[in-house]
């Protein structure tokens, strides 16, 4: 009797959703572009703080990386807030160095210029109670022109990888509104995942400028599938190919979800946690912008093709 009570309060519930997605689909559009606009006002408050609208590591602005080798276990919490108190002008960043789940090291960071690398070490040296000779250390230092170049080069890669995308989208579809709402969803996902990338405080590396590039790909995955599906299959009804695609779409992100979610529990890498880190945002971020913005878009083109269709008819 209980079972068949709970079954009938998921029926219902289901049911519930499913009717609102079918007949509220323009007033859930609020949603993405809420969203969207919510993450546009982030990211413009973050490029009039700082004159970046991300965070950029050592490698993409220039400064000093030390990497230090310890048998000692380290407080990097504690080590940060020190440092940073010493370089109150400068951008601090620790990370541990671990092997097997014990602490081999650690990694500091700092936007300072290469002069200041021997106070750097020496500072790190007293917050650890010892000298550090040479062998205890390796430092790279990469100058701020070098940095700035490489950042920018890697900015246009990106771009121009979303301008051949979307020149593809269109290509494929010679149509106008479905294009955009493509292309529309890959933007919005990009944008959206950057305020949340800031929102964690993440200093972007080269490897993160990489996973923004990936997250293209697997953006208009499921965008083109449900477009192709939605436009080019006629054997069944609008929301039955609607549903199709959902089906398949769901399956293909949540796969790369617990690959990604998978990734972040087994790896140690700092630079392959912050690919899966950003590649699992713009997964999550990409579920509402298919599945409830392009969606929306999609039908309210077809209902208004239909509409035309009729009054040349009549």
């Amino acid at each position: 009797m209980d079972g068949s009570i709970e079954a009938k309060s998921k029926f219902s519930i289901t049911a519930a959703i499913k009717k609102i997605y079918e007949n509220q689909y323009k007033k859930l559009l609020i949603i993405p572009f809420g969203l969207l606009l919510i993450a546009i006002i982030l990211i413009g408050y973050q490029f009039a703080a700082t004159g970046e609208i991300i965070n950029r590591d050592i490698s993409l602005k220039g400064g000093v990386t030390v990497t230090v080798s310890t048998a000692q276990n380290v407080d990097i919490a504690n080590l940060e807030k020190t440092l940073s108190s010493k370089f109150p002008n400068n951008d601090i960043g620790t990370n541990s160095i671990t092997q097997f789940g014990r602490q081999t090291g650690f990694i500091v960071e700092a936007d300072v210029e290469q002069e200041q690398a021997s106070a750097l070490i020496g500072e790190i040296g007293k917050t650890l109670n010892k000298k550090l000779l040479a062998q205890d250390y390796a430092v790279e230092i990469v100058g701020s022109s070098l940095g700035t170049s490489f950042f920018k080069e890697l900015s246009i890669a990106l771009l121009i990888a979303f301008v051949f995308m979307a020149l593809v989208v269109f290509i494929s579809f010679r149509t106008f509104i479905p294009s955009i709402a493509v292309i529309l969803a890959a933007f919005s996902d990009m944008v959206v995942t950057l305020a949340v990338v800031n929102l964690l405080d993440m200093k972007i590396s080269a490897a993160g400028i990489a996973a923004f590039l990936m997250l293209i790909g697997y953006s208009v995955d499921t965008d083109i599938l449900l477009t192709t599906r939605v436009l080019k299959r006629k054997e069944e009804t609008e929301m039955e190919r609607i549903y199709g695609a959902i089906k398949t779409g769901l399956m293909m992100s949540a796969t790369a979800i617990v690959a990604a979610i998978a990734a972040l529990f087994v790896t140690q890498s700092e630079v392959i946690r912050q690919i899966m880190t950003i590649l699992l945002v713009g997964l999550i971020v990409d579920l509402i912008y298919t599945w409830i913005q392009n969606v929306g878009i999609l039908r309210m083109y077809l209902e208004r093709k239909a509409r035309k269709r009729n009054e040349l008819q009549s």
